[in-house]
């Protein structure tokens, strides 16, 4: 009888063990033959990836493209595995993320360059901007800093050491004309051109807001930024063949030729 206990018991834990292998394995592969769930912001990022899913499906890989209206929640859903991959954010906000959340995600391919553009529904030339004009630039740390080597570019502000993605309001060393520098969320900025005399507009929210880089910013970002986009997947996940697939798909010619065609060069493939 305790042989027959013994035994039973030691089945019991075996299959235990078992099921927990197996819950391992479901987490950590990014499903051969199921449904990938790839987050991406509205816009232009949303239009690529429809795009991919489309031809993806072609090759019988299956993708749910997954909508979110800010930048922090797309790396969230992507650590607490509620997403495959992710495919919204460039290269420095992803280090930042990283470093500030402890989040162990990894690029594993460049998408698409989103040049940032200085908007303004007031000031066409920038040598009439007054002194103490509002304007308005992304609260988030690696934004914001792009948006200041934007202004730098624009000839507006100087920043320490000729300022990096990680330069802050601080980092300003001249300000000649005394900008009143104003840190927003970067969904909202695009809807607040009206109250600011100056706007710095990432391009997915500038085309939600109707605005088109090429046409309607007073400076776009330089082709040679360092921020082009990047596609992310959890640690352990680089090497899935699914996902890898998947990123050919995004990185082919037919997807190049979609953005072309589509972005008229205000969004660039960065691949």
């Amino acid at each position: 009888m305790k042989r027959l206990v013994f035994l039973l018991a030691a089945i019991a834990t075996l299959a235990l063990m078992l099921v927990g292998c197996g819950s391992d394995s479901k987490d950590s592969a990014a499903t051969d033959n199921k449904e990938i769930f790839v987050g991406v912001t509205a816009g232009p990022h949303a239009q690529v990836m429809d795009f991919v899913a489309k031809e993806a499906a072609k090759q019988g890989i299956k993708v749910k493209v997954v909508e979110f209206n800010d930048y922090i929640q797309p790396d969230v859903a992507l650590a607490q595995k509620e997403l495959t991959a992710n495919s919204y954010q460039h290269q420095p906000f992803l280090d930042n993320m990283v470093s500030e959340r402890g989040l162990k995600l990894v690029s594993i391919g460049k998408t698409i360059l989103l040049p940032m553009g200085l908007y303004s529904n007031q000031y066409k030339d920038l040598s009439k901007v007054p002194n103490g004009a509002s304007v308005a630039i992304p609260n988030d740390p690696t934004n914001g800093g792009r948006a200041l080597l934007l202004l730098q570019q624009a000839g507006l502000i100087q920043l320490k050491d000729g300022g990096s993605p990680k330069s802050t309001v601080a980092d300003i060393t001249s300000n000649p004309k005394n900008l009143q520098i104003k840190e927003l969320e970067a969904a909202q900025i695009a809807r607040s051109l009206n109250d600011v005399d100056i706007a710095l507009v990432n391009t997915n929210y500038a085309f939600n807001a109707g605005l088109n880089p090429l046409k309607d910013a007073v400076v776009v970002e330089s082709k040679d930024s360092p921020f082009a986009n990047v596609f992310v997947v959890r640690e352990g996940d680089e090497n899935n063949e699914t996902i890898k697939k998947l990123l050919a798909v995004y990185q082919s010619d037919a997807t190049k030729k979609f953005i072309d065609d589509t972005f008229k060069g205000s969004i660039i493939p960065a691949f």
